[in-house]
């Protein structure tokens, strides 16, 4: 995956790359909820090389913020997105 930061945004802020990476985080969300092994999930949906020492804690920030996304961030997500679509729009 091309633009992958080392870790995962942090907070209860929406950042550009959250709307960036709304398909890496379906995607690990699907894949958490089918039980895929982390490293499976780090290299078949995010590239990484399970071997190395960052990959874990960079698949692990990434699904934790996907399922913060989906979970309590859900109305702060909506309303960010919501406004950068109008933003566009103008």
């Amino acid at each position: 995956m091309t633009g992958l930061e080392a870790i995962a945004p942090t907070g209860e802020t929406v950042v550009d790359y959250d709307q960036r990476s709304l398909a890496l985080y379906a995607a690990l969300l699907e894949a958490h909820d089918a039980a895929v092994d982390w490293r499976a999930a780090a290299a078949d949906i995010m590239g990484l090389d399970p071997e190395h020492p960052a990959s874990e804690p960079c698949w692990r920030s990434h699904l934790e913020r996907a399922q913060w996304i989906v979970g309590d961030g859900m109305a702060t997500t909506l309303v960010s997105f919501g406004k950068r679509v109008l933003l566009a729009r103008s």
